[in-house]
């Protein structure tokens, strides 16, 4: 929770150091802002039907309901708004599917798929928003997007061909730190179980991208289609606000909206604040400002997109977080949860197969949302 506050900081301090008053906050309307935040609620709403398709289509059924399924992606997508550089709930994501009986390596398979679908659309668009910078004559952001895109690019889509070419492991120095950390058997079986799970994921790249199959062709394209649209609703959610707006604020189409959302996005990523906190609405200030050169302190405080701006973070990035906060509680505080542990807590461990499985159980700690078939089998698909 202490991320929500320190995301809040940087708007205060724009506030508080620049022109903005109340009224100009309050001058976008309540009516766009709703509309600007359902639009991001929607892009999350897309991102979780995403990792349900994938589920289905990977691992060959639905391992749970759209309603769970959509709240574990809310949950996960929780941790990574407010982590630098949007890391950490791929490890959310992971742990609520092996806790449903999926295997690690495939578990590590979706999620991997997903930030590949992210990058690919996110990078592509950063890139062309960085050229339309520059030919509009913002040399300074467009040459940041676009450096900024490249090597992210280049680094999955070299994680992907190697993937696929032979099987990868965890490099020998970070062995060496494990087994440090983690003396004696437990550091050995997390080496272990961790090259497993990636000898698994190299087994999934291999199977899948060598596209061979119509199947795994319209699977991608359909994931990378939903992906785009989810961009545009980003795209959209700024655009409402600006176009609402007037007094001096010219109007911005759909396009330039996803643009400058993009290169936003891009900002973003780059590890120094919780959630990009102050990098992305620079990042679209800068964008929109078709800046060419190191602004001044003057240029940034009098631009009348300031304010639009503010509402706009405000809009797509605290109000979602707050419906992901829930999701995760749900997660974590689950009613499924509690019985099954009084269940447990019930377990006659003098057998020795229900001792192992009840150790096991207090070895993962932290539960996110178990099933309530404890056989594993998988459930009836939902829709």
């Amino acid at each position: 929770m202490l991320a929500i506050p320190a995301s809040i900081v940087p708007l205060i301090l724009m506030v508080f150091f620049t022109h903005i008053t109340v009224n100009d906050l309050l001058s976008v309307g309540v009516i766009p802002f709703i509309l600007s935040s359902a639009a991001v609620i929607g892009k999350v709403l897309l991102q979780a039907y995403r990792f349900k398709y994938f589920i289905r289509k990977f691992i060959g059924h639905d391992v749970s309901s759209l309603s769970k399924t959509i709240s574990a992606r809310l949950g996960s997508e929780f941790v990574s708004q407010t982590t630098p550089s949007y890391i950490g709930g791929e490890i959310v994501r992971i742990a609520w599917l092996t806790r449903r009986g999926v295997p690690a390596g495939r578990a590590a398979w979706i999620t991997t798929i997903e930030i590949i679908s992210d990058v690919f659309v996110g990078t592509i668009l950063g890139i062309v928003s960085g050229v339309f910078a520059i030919l509009n004559g913002g040399y300074l952001i467009g040459t940041i997007v676009i450096l900024l895109s490249i090597p992210t690019f280049t680094f999955w889509f070299l994680l992907m061909f190697f993937s696929a070419k032979r099987t990868l492991k965890l490099p020998k120095l970070i062995e060496k730190i494990i087994q440090k950390i983690l003396r004696g058997e437990r550091g050995c079986n997390l080496v272990m179980s961790t090259n497993k799970a990636i000898a698994d994921l190299c087994q999934m790249s291999r199977e899948n991208f060598t596209f061979s199959s119509p199947v795994v062709i319209r699977t991608f394209a359909i994931g990378i289609a939903i992906t785009v649209v989810a961009f545009v609703l980003q795209g959209i959610s700024f655009m409402v606000l600006v176009n609402s707006v007037g007094n001096g604020v010219p109007p911005i189409s759909i396009f330039d909206s996803v643009m400058a959302t993009s290169a936003s996005t891009v900002l973003a990523t780059v590890p120094i604040t919780l959630g990009g906190s102050g990098l992305a609405e620079i990042g679209i200030w800068a964008y929109v400002a078709n800046v060419n050169s190191i602004p001044s302190l003057q240029d940034i405080v009098t631009d009348s997109h300031l304010s639009v701006i503010v509402v706009w973070r405000i809009a797509s990035y605290h109000v979602p977080l707050v419906i992901m906060w829930i999701a995760l509680m749900k997660l974590t505080i689950n009613k499924d949860v509690v019985s099954l542990g009084k269940k447990n807590s019930k377990i006659d461990l003098s057998d020795s197969n229900a001792a192992r499985r009840h150790a096991q159980g207090d070895d993962l700690g932290f539960s996110l949302d178990e099933p309530n078939d404890s056989k594993g089998q998988p459930p009836v698909r939902d829709d």
